[in-house]
């Protein structure tokens, strides 16, 4: 596993595909990091076992409380990378309902507010369409942080990632789902940090990753 950062306050690393980015009884990234570092590790966002790429932990209760605060001047931001179905607009935003099936595991775009419903919303950015395969390299921005959100939204657009079977993607292998770029403010030197993290899965090849 590789690690891009750390201090005493926190840890910046790559989360393997399959493995659980928070406590779980099975391989997760808590335990992981808990046995390099030997000290606490506490999660301040989350990815699918299904997506991987670069994460934030903290390392101590204070930095953990520091990002629970959501406030404007502490900033996180969240960007992805993943392989859709089809040839998508060059940019554009998605603004959707979305509720999760906890016995299915699976979210849904519905049409009006109920108990559960959250709002969803991302901006995205098509960086390469390889017409031979109909598939598109498409950078993403969220603005909310919704259960399967990007795999949900794009599917209800008729675009589903890479092998995304739960989503109506009829391909085999790892979905093309990952965490490309993270953007935070320190939670001591209150100094602005981004770190990026480039997919090495053979889908990702098929585009020019080389201006990212």
């Amino acid at each position: 596993m590789q690690v891009y950062y750390e201090d005493e306050d926190i840890i910046v690393c790559e989360k393997p595909y399959g493995v659980s980015s928070q406590s779980s009884g099975g391989e997760n990234m808590v335990d992981i990091l808990s046995d390099l570092c030997k000290c606490e590790i506490y999660p301040i966002h989350r990815l699918d076992v299904t997506t991987d790429g670069v994460m934030i932990y903290a390392k101590n209760r204070h930095s953990a409380a520091f990002f629970s605060d959501n406030s404007p001047d502490k900033r996180f931001e969240k960007e992805y990378l993943c392989v859709v179905h089809g040839a998508t607009e060059l940019t554009g935003e998605m603004t959707d309902l979305l509720w999760h099936d906890r016995v299915k595991n699976k979210t849904f775009v519905v049409n009006s507010t109920r108990a559960g419903v959250k709002e969803a919303k991302l901006a995205f950015w098509t960086l390469e369409t390889n017409l031979e395969k109909s598939l598109s390299l498409v950078r993403v921005k969220l603005f909310t942080g919704r259960t399967h959100q990007i795999r949900a939204q794009f599917a209800n657009a008729s675009h589903p990632l890479y092998a995304d079977g739960k989503y109506g993607a009829k391909d085999n292998g790892k979905i093309a789902l990952h965490s490309y770029k993270i953007t935070f403010t320190h939670p001591t030197s209150k100094k602005e940090m981004t770190f990026k993290s480039l997919p090495s899965d053979e889908i990702f090849n098929l585009f020019d990753m080389k201006s990212l």
